[in-house]
């Protein structure tokens, strides 16, 4: 991906808001009120993702198929839905961008969907480390013993983290 480069910053109106945070709660249900704001900002830009901001922090992300809070805003306002847990072993890799294998993967709760996004965390502090898209249910995925679990999406230092406002 390349760099991201902000455009244009503005306000959107309480009815794309309303939407964005209904969709929202179509991802992580009631946990979607942590995000609610009087204040919510578009950031135009060079991305292929949408990126908003709740009281002047980037705390959510559209792709055109869904809406999910970005790995600052899964940090800021931490919600128990949609999670991958990780042993210590995985941790290094998943930071840096690496995809989620089923060996490092320690649990993984029931709400997980094939091709929705989750949150990666780590096993002993329950941090996020990325957000990621799965690639099985959660049954499917407690099933297998080997493999590609989880695509990462967003990780920190990558173009969404370091973009500059």
């Amino acid at each position: 991906m390349k760099k991201i480069v902000v455009k244009k910053r503005h306000s959107i109106r309480k009815s794309q808001a309303q939407d964005i945070l209904s969709r929202l709660s179509e991802q992580i249900g009631p946990s979607a009120k942590f995000f609610h704001a009087d204040m919510i900002e578009v950031l135009e830009t060079n991305a292929n993702v949408s990126l908003f901001m709740v009281n002047k922090k980037m705390s959510l992300m559209d792709n055109g198929s869904w809406v999910f809070p970005t790995l600052r805003g899964a940090i800021l306002f931490p919600f128990p839905e949609r999670r991958v847990v990780v042993d210590a072993g995985a941790i290094p890799y998943v930071v840096n961008g690496a995809d989620v294998m089923r060996p490092g993967i320690v649990s993984i709760s029931d709400d997980v969907k094939a091709d929705s996004p989750v949150q990666i965390v780590d096993e002993r502090h329950g941090k996020p480390l990325a957000i990621g898209i799965a690639l099985f249910d959660a049954p499917d995925m407690r099933a297998k013993t080997q493999g590609k679990m989880c695509k990462n999406f967003h990780h920190v230092s990558d173009e969404i983290w370091n973009i500059e406002i």
